[in-house]
C-alpha cells in the first residue's frame, strides 16, 4: 500500500504558518528562552528550493515526552535543547499496516524507518519490501547514489540494526542482520538469489559512510556467492573500505575510499548510568554522566556525525560535484534505554544526540544549501507524573540540573517485561530549503517526498 505524499497545506498556507511559526520562535528568544532569532531561517525555510545536502537525524523512540524529560534534567524546564531551535516544527504520524495495507497502530523501527526511506508503509519487522508481496521498494539513500551524491549512514546500534538498514538493505525481517542470521529470511539468502544480509547488503551497496556498532554482524562468514568464505568485514575490505574501530582510526580515515566504523560488537555502550526505574520508585538519584563499560577510545555520536559530514564534503568536493550529499544519523539507545526503563541511559543518550544536532546546525550554518530535519521514528513509555503519584509500573525520581525532583514513570508492560513504544505521533522539525513540509500533521511516509524533493531525486 502507497501512502500518498501529498500536502494538506498549500504552498500559501505553508507560508502563512511558516510566519507565525518564524515570529513565535523570534518571541521565544526574546522572552530568553535561549534560542536565537530565527526569522531569517524561517523566510529561507519558506522559499522552499533545492537542497545541496540532506542531513536527517534520527531519535529512535524520541517522542516528546522523551525531549522534555531530556530538556528538564539537562538544561532546566525553561531551557531548551539543540533541537527544540528549528525554525520550523510539526508531528507526523507514525503508524504501521498490516500486510492487506489496513493500520498497525503502534510500529516498530523497521516499519517506521521503510516509512521515510521509501515513502511506503510496511508491517512491522520487514525492511524496505512492500507489506503484501514482498518485493523491494527502491530507498532515498539509493535514489541519492544513484543521482551522483555522496551517502552516510551514522548510528549508535549495529550498523545493522533497524533504522541504519532500512536505508541500505530490504529483507522480510530486521533480525536477518548477518549470513548466519538468515533464518526468518530464506528468499533474501545469496543461495536463493537473494541479496544476502543486511551486513553483506549495506557494503554491497558502497555505502560512503557507515558508522556504528555491530562487528559481531560483520565477522560472521559469507555462506555464499562471490565472497563465500570471507568475513563480511573481508568483504567489505575488498570492496575498497577502510575499516575503523576507534577514536583514533576514525580521525585518520581519508576521503579516498569509503569508510565503514565498528565501535562495538553490539551496540555501542551508552554514556550515561544510573538506576534503573523500580516498583515503588527508586531513591532521588543524579545520574552518573559516565560508563564504565563505554571505552574511553569509543567516538561519541557527534564525533561520528563531525567525520562522517568532512569525508561526504571532501569525496564531492575532490569530484568536483555540484551535488552534496544525503547523510542519516541516529541516536538509537534513547529507545533501547526506554525499553529498559533506564532514565539516566535514556537522558545521557538523548543529550548525546542533542550534541549530533548541535554538529548538523552548524554546518547549515555554513551551508545554508542544507536541509536539517530532525524527528523520532516512534513514540516511547516514559511519562513524568507528580512526585505524589504512586504509579502501578515502574518509577524513578531524579534530581535534575536545576536542583528539583522530578518523577519518571515507566508503564506500558507488566513490571519484568520490556516496555514497549507507543503509536502517538511524534515531533519533526526541519530548516534550509523545502523545510515547510514538515509543518502541521504529515505522515512517516511524506519525509521521504520531503527529502526526495529537496534533493530532486528521480
Amino acid at each position: 500500500m502507497h501512502i500518498p505524499s501529498r500536502r494538506h497545506l498549500t504552498i500559501a498556507g505553508a507560508v502563512v504558518a511558516a510566519t507565525t511559526a518564524a515570529v513565535a520562535v523570534a518571541s521565544a528568544s526574546a522572552a530568553g528562552a535561549g534560542a536565537s532569532d530565527t526569522t531569517a531561517q524561517a523566510e529561507h525555510a519558506v522559499k522552499g528550493g533545492k537542497a545541496k545536502n540532506v542531513i536527517l537525524l534520527i531519535g529512535d523512540g524520541m517522542g516528546d515526552s522523551e525531549i522534555t524529560l531530556a530538556r528538564d534534567y539537562t538544561v532546566g524546564a525553561n531551557g531548551r535543547l539543540n533541537m527544540d531551535k528549528f525554525p520550523l516544527t510539526g508531528t507526523y504520524t507514525t503508524y504501521a499496516v498490516h500486510a492487506d495495507g489496513s493500520p498497525d497502530y503502534v510500529t516498530d523501527s523497521a516499519a517506521s524507518a521503510s516509512g521515510w526511506a521509501t515513502g511506503t508503509k510496511t508491517v512491522n519487522g520487514r525492511l524496505s519490501k512492500t507489506p503484501g508481496t514482498d518485493k523491494a521498494v527502491p530507498t532515498v539513500l539509493e535514489l541519492a547514489q544513484k543521482n551522483g551524491y555522496a551517502t552516510g549512514s551514522v548510528t549508535t546500534a549495529e550498523v545493522t540494526d533497524a533504522t541504519p538498514a532500512a536505508l541500505a538493505s530490504h529483507v522480510t525481517d530486521r533480525t536477518c542482520q548477518g549470513p548466519a542470521d538468515m533464518a526468518k529470511c530464506p528468499s533474501d539468502t545469496i543461495a536463493a538469489g537473494g541479496p544476502g544480509s543486511i551486513a553483506e547488503q549495506s557494503v554491497n551497496h558502497k555505502v560512503d559512510v557507515l558508522f556504528g556498532g555491530g562487528k559481531q554482524r560483520f565477522d560472521q562468514k559469507v555462506t555464499n556467492g562471490k565472497f563465500k568464505g570471507l568475513t563480511v568485514t573481508e568483504q567489505a575490505r575488498k570492496l575498497g573500505y577502510q575499516v575503523v574501530t576507534d577514536r583514533a582510526s576514525l580521525k585518520a580515515a581519508n576521503a579516498g575510499k569509503p569508510v565503514l566504523g565498528l565501535f562495538a560488537p553490539g551496540n555501542v555502550p551508552v554514556e550515561w548510568t544510573g538506576k534503573a526505574a523500580a516498583v515503588g520508585g527508586t531513591d532521588p538519584q543524579r545520574c552518573v554522566t559516565a560508563n564504565p563499560e563505554r571505552p574511553h577510545s569509543t567516538p561519541s555520536l557527534a564525533d561520528s556525525a563531525t567525520k562522517a559530514l568532512q569525508l561526504l564534503e571532501a569525496k564531492q568536493q575532490a569530484k568536483q560535484s555540484e551535488k552534496g550529499f544525503f547523510l542519516q544519523i541516529e541516536g538509537a539507545s534513547i529507545d533501547k534505554r526506554d525499553h529498559a526503563a533506564d532514565p539516566c541511559g535514556q537522558i545521557g543518550e538523548t543529550a548525546a544526540f542533542d550534541r549530533a544536532v548541535k554538529v548538523a546546525r552548524e554546518y547549515a550554518a555554513k551551508h545554508p544549501d542544507t536541509l536539517v530535519v530532525t524527528t523520532a521514528d516512534h513514540g516511547h513509555s516514559s511519562q513524568i507524573v507528580p512526585l505524589e503519584a504512586t504509579p502501578p509500573g515502574l518509577s524513578s525520581t531524579l534530581v535534575t540540573n536545576e536542583g528539583q525532583q522530578l518523577k519518571v514513570n515507566y508503564s506500558t508492560n507488566t513490571p519484568g517485561q520490556p516496555q514497549e513504544h507507543t503509536g502517538t505521533q511524534v515531533r519533526i522539525a526541519a530548516q534550509g530549503p523545502q523545510a515547510y513540509r514538515v509543518l502541521g500533521v504529515t505522515n512517516q511516509t511524506d519525509l521521504f517526498t520531503t527529502i526526495r524533493k529537496a534533493l530532486r531525486l528521480h
